[in-house]
Formats: C-alpha cells, structure tokens, sequence
C-alpha cells in the first residue's frame, strides 16, 4: 500500500491533497446524486489507479460511509496490487458465475473500504463491461454502497472507459502534467462527450512544485 500516501502519510502535502479533491467532489454533489465516480485517463501512466485509490481511503474517511473500488480495467489490473490482497475472485468471476456479492468483496486495512478486484483477465473486456449483467451488478452494488469508484483502461487506448462512462453518475479524467499532449487530451475529450460522461473535474497529477520539490495533485471542477 505504499503508493496510497491518504493512509501511509496522512499528513503529507499530497494526502492534503486528495482531502481537497474529496472536499470538491463533496461540494459538486450537494444538488447531485454522485455515488458511482469512474476515473479514467488519455494514457498509460497517467496515475488513475493512484488516483482512484486515494480518492476512496479519504471517501472512506468520512464517517459511516461504506465505500468500494471496482477493478473494471480488465486488459491491465492494478487494483489489487495497490492494497497487496489477490486477484483471484473477482468481478468478471462474479460476472460469470452469478453468485453472492458478497463472496467477491475483499476487505481492506482500511475502515469502510472494500475492493472487487478485476479477478480473471477476460479476452473480450469490452463486451463484459457493456453487458446488461454489468449493469444490474452496477445497480446491486449502488444499493449497498455510499460511494464507488471504478478504476478503468486509458479513454484514450480503448473503448471500455466509455463504455462505462455514461452508466454511472460522475467521471474523473486524470492528466499527468507533461505526461500527455494537447491533441490527446482534446481526443480524450470528444470521446467522453461522445457518450454523453458527466465528467465532474480533472486531477493534474505529479505537477512539481520547485520550491519543495512535492508533487501534487489538483482538482478542477468542469460544472
């Protein structure tokens, strides 16, 4: 768990900075029902698992809120690497298998946060994410949750972001600063508008500031 600084180093500058993000996301859901959070990217090694892990130790923060991470970025899943737990049993296993929910949720160290892992690489990602069984598991899940947050593939690579993107409630594109160019992020764009993805804010990731040398994360909100 050494890449989520909200629950190693509560007090660094960077974990102050996801409480600042989660203080946004609060704010632009007071007249919303932002439960189901996706977070995607244009590119490989933007920090969207980075992100999305952090986001939901300072969500799980708040007080008797039950929140959980889905692994849905099937192709390369990272999730599980994150909290050190396995990626056996998980969601295209619940997917196909069609048994309890609750023998695929993998607890964390963490109070309140759970994990589906992504569980068996399937060879068709794709096609399970846009299936009428994912979407009921979606709805399933949002009865027993306050918060998810969905970790998925670059928008910019595949197509499975967007797949998911306008069944859920909110996304979250992360940036990488100096990480990706102007033409990518303006295509990452027009695919998110293309499916209609309400996309809540942007999170700038590893900016530097010279002064004392952190990286940090920003939040800007879109809406």
């Amino acid at each position: 768990m050494n890449k989520i600084l909200s629950y190693k180093e509560p007090k660094s500058v960077i974990a102050e900075q996801y409480r600042s993000i989660r203080t946004s996301i609060q704010y632009s859901n007071l007249d919303k029902k932002l439960k189901t959070i996706l977070v995607t990217s244009s590119t490989k090694n933007e920090g969207k698992t980075t992100t999305t892990t952090n986001l939901a130790v300072n969500f799980a923060a708040i007080d008797k809120k039950k929140v959980l991470i889905i692994d849905c970025d099937l192709r390369n899943p990272s999730v599980h690497k994150a909290f050190g737990i396995t990626n056996a049993g998980g969601l295209t296993d619940l997917l196909i298998e069609q048994k309890n929910i609750v023998n695929y949720i993998k607890t964390t160290e963490i109070d309140n946060l759970q994990v589906l892992t992504s569980g068996l690489i399937p060879p068709n990602p794709s096609e399970i994410l846009a299936s009428k069984v994912m979407e009921d598991l979606l709805s399933s899940l949002k009865e027993m949750y306050d918060y998810i947050f969905i970790d998925t593939p670059p928008i910019g690579i595949v197509t499975d972001a967007g797949i998911l993107a306008n069944k859920v409630d909110g996304s979250i594109l992360v940036v990488k600063s100096n990480g990706v160019e102007v033409k990518q992020l303006e295509e990452t764009k027009r695919k998110l508008d293309a499916v209609n993805a309400n996309v809540i804010g942007v999170v700038l990731n590893a900016y530097k500031v010279e002064k004392d040398d952190y990286y940090y994360y920003s939040y800007y909100g879109s809406k």
